[in-house]
């Protein structure tokens, strides 16, 4: 059954792939975009190289009396690539966990119709780029349609669900003056959050060679850009609404 769906991974605990939640994740294979500083190579170039994970001892361990799991953490590769997701949800939604989906937005139709039915809680988008063709095509590896991307965006930001948009950090890619752009292109947003580059695992296996920002410069972004309860850009958006 873990075949049908596409199931290749799964981590039966985890305390920070839903902040504030202790959730499982599981994790499904295939994507269209190549993004070259993708850690989850594996997952998106050979899927079929990996074992696939038994859905019915997942959905058992969700189901159990004494489970304390908050929710679930689909995501992949990229899970709006699955045709039978809304399935998947749809049995991991009868054990009576939440449900939070990570995705690159690709697949609009998709997720509106997953908002549209209830089968998620929370979704965690990625934005990669500044939303222009050439930068994002190049930071995803592939040619992206953008219009698709700002669609998931609006789909997301009209949706009562809890929402974090997030972009990952990549040193000579994604810096400080892109990020400040992929805020302004979002607007008015409740939670976006900076991730660092690792670069150990990557999808091209040259940016293995490329060093991580180091602390302080990583701290100073997250401290400029991010938005969450209690951060620097928060505040200062508070005072400049009042």
């Amino acid at each position: 059954m873990g075949k049908q769906f596409g199931i290749k991974g799964f981590i039966s605990t985890s305390l920070i792939d839903w902040p504030g939640k202790i959730c499982s994740v599981v994790f499904l294979a295939g994507c269209g975009f190549r993004c070259p500083a993708c850690h989850n190579s594996r997952l998106v170039l050979e899927p079929d190289s990996m074992p696939d994970y038994p859905l019915m001892e997942i959905l058992n361990r969700l189901s159990r009396k004494d489970n304390w799991i908050d929710g679930v953490t689909i995501t992949g590769g990229e899970p709006t690539m699955r045709e039978e997701l809304p399935r998947l949800l749809r049995l991991v939604r009868a054990t009576g966990v939440g449900i939070k989906l990570d995705t690159n937005g690709s697949r609009p139709d998709v997720l509106q119709r997953l908002v549209n039915r209830g089968l998620v809680d929370a979704v965690f988008m990625d934005i990669k780029a500044p939303l222009n063709q050439e930068a994002y095509s190049k930071v995803a590896g592939t040619r992206v349609n953008i219009a698709a991307i700002r669609q998931s965006i609006e789909i997301l930001k009209k949706s009562n669900l809890e929402v974090v948009f997030r972009t990952t950090a990549i040193p000579g890619l994604v810096q400080e003056q892109e990020i400040e752009e992929i805020l302004h292109t979002l607007g008015d947003v409740q939670r976006f959050i900076v991730q660092p580059f690792r670069n150990k695992e990557t999808l091209d296996p040259q940016f293995s060679s490329i060093p991580e920002f180091d602390r302080g410069r990583f701290d100073g972004m997250r401290d400029r850009f991010e938005i969450v309860p209690g951060s620097s850009y928060e505040a200062r958006r508070i005072a400049r609404a009042g």
